[in-house]
């Protein structure tokens, strides 16, 4: 039961977009392998059992399909997060790190078999329509939802630019459904949230780290300054962030960060993929461009609380770690997701691609996170009663294949598998209430708690966790590290 419970953590997580942005043709990965000789045997081997397929199966096949099925396989014996990228696949990516895609604009989970509006975006076709968070779509285009997979109806509702979809709505409370036609529309997201949460403390969230990120970050401080000019403590909320682009990562870090420290270095079997990255601007943005230039000075220097959970991944870890590293934040919440590896992007032809895993990322101080995470200075649930869905959700080291790191070890078996079945429980009944917390709402009891740290009042942390007598994670090799201090709240 734990195992399938937690595989709905995985929603969002599937395509957890690399931190490297680097493309590269066919040619360079042919020439980075042609030193190696072809093992011409298997290679034979393979040939036959393509060529079994071709005469044999009981159905006819096509060419591509076997070759991209055959791709898929290789890359994905590798690692979790190496991957075949086919137009498809490739195309979502792209979009993905642009923050764009056409459709309706609604954010959406799964309930019941039916497709659930969490919220519509702001100022797009489904908002404008009047759908509201809550909402159930039955049909797209008189299609029933029962039946379908999610991804199966994103896509129905996904299309060309001004097509039109009909959606058919159940709303709690109204007698029938409604039908209603949607005009898509090209739809960019916002990956950066803020907004002052009490006079002198402010909330900073980032959902994904897209191309627009730092942009985005930039504009978000410079109005909070402006609503507050002594804000006396923010709050980075990374929380169920997966990640997405290195560069985005380097410009976050770098704003909270004296300028050309360290944010992160790699370690990897290539000569490139051993690189040391600064709080640059040639680091994070365009040529001639510098969005952090004129961000106020007092975002070196204001009081952090840098909030995490099991589904900050990748680039969020980054962050969460570099500002860790430095003693420049306090990272509150749970044991973070544990994805230090860096994926880049090879690219085969003009629509295909293979996102391969090229290295290893290390924090500033040189501890590796690839599979450990990064470890709370105050640990606190996600509610009062416990961790919530955090209980559901999986982590780097319990994927199949997952990429070692060797200060990695298993917790007792028997305190861990109690506290593992205490936690479902507990996640379970917040699953069956629904009442889910919404960051950055009024009953988000992570900020609240973020915010008594700032007032010096009494923070309620979690209950002792049996990964706490875990060893600290694995260093690059040549470095040293304290851990770090944690010092008490600040007297009010």
């Amino acid at each position: 039961m734990g195992n399938k419970l937690k595989n709905l953590g995985l929603v969002g997580l599937g395509m957890v977009a690399g931190v490297a942005a680097s493309v590269q043709f066919s040619a360079m990965a042919q020439k980075a392998g042609a030193e190696a000789p072809l093992p011409l045997d298997e290679l034979r081997q393979l040939a036959d059992v393509y060529g079994l397929i071709k005469s044999d199966y009981v159905e006819k096949v096509e060419d591509k399909k076997l070759l991209s099925d055959a791709i898929a396989g290789m890359v994905a014996s590798l690692d979790p997060h190496s991957v075949y990228l086919d137009e498809k696949d490739f195309a979502e990516m792209r979009e993905s790190v642009q923050g764009k895609f056409v459709g309706v604009g609604v954010e959406v989970a799964m309930e019941d078999g039916y497709v659930k509006i969490v919220s519509p975006i702001e100022d797009t076709p489904a908002f404008r329509a009047g759908i509201k968070a809550g909402d159930l779509i039955t049909r797209i285009d008189n299609v029933p939802v029962k039946g379908l997979t999610l991804d199966e109806a994103i896509s129905r509702m996904r299309g060309e630019p001004h097509s039109k979809v009909l959606l058919t709505i159940a709303r709690r409370g109204a007698d029938m459904p409604w039908v209603v036609p949607v005009e898509r529309e090209e739809i960019r997201v916002a990956s950066v949230k803020a907004r002052l949460v009490e006079p002198g403390y402010a909330w900073l969230r980032i959902s994904q780290f897209q191309e627009e990120t730092v942009d985005e970050l930039a504009a978000k401080v410079k109005e909070l300054y402006a609503q507050n000019p002594n804000i006396k403590g923010l709050v980075l909320d990374l929380r169920n962030d997966p990640g997405g682009l290195l560069p985005s990562a380097i410009g976050v870090s770098s704003a909270f960060l004296p300028q050309n420290e360290v944010i992160v270095s790699t370690k990897g079997q290539l000569p490139e993929s051993n690189a040391t990255f600064y709080g640059r601007r040639d680091f994070y943005a365009r040529p001639g461009v510098d969005p952090l230039a004129k961000l106020p000075a007092a975002l070196k220097t204001v009081p952090m609380v840098v909030l995490v959970n099991t589904g900050s991944a990748s680039a969020s870890e980054i962050v969460a770690g570099a500002l860790q590293d430095y003693k420049r934040a306090i990272v509150m919440g749970s044991q973070t997701f544990g994805k230090g590896s860096v994926q880049t992007l090879r690219q085969l032809t003009e629509n295909t691609a293979v996102k391969l895993t090229t290295a290893r990322y290390y924090t500033p101080k040189g501890r590796s996170i690839q599979a450990l995470g990064i470890v709370p200075d105050l640990k606190v649930d996600e509610t009062p009663e416990g961790d919530g869905l955090n209980a559901l959700r999986v982590r780097e080291a319990d994927l199949d294949r997952h990429l070692s790191n060797e200060g990695e070890a298993k917790p007792n078996a028997v305190s861990a598998k109690r506290d593992e079945l205490e936690e479902e429980q507990r996640a379970l009944a917040i699953l069956k209430s629904g009442k889910a917390p919404e960051f950055g709402g009024k009953d988000d009891f992570q900020l609240a708690q973020a915010i008594n740290h700032f007032k010096g009042l009494p923070v309620k942390l979690a209950k002792a966790d049996p990964l706490d007598d875990a060893p600290a994670p694995a260093r690059l090799p040549g470095t040293e590290q304290k851990p770090p201090e944690v010092k008490g709240s600040p007297k009010k």
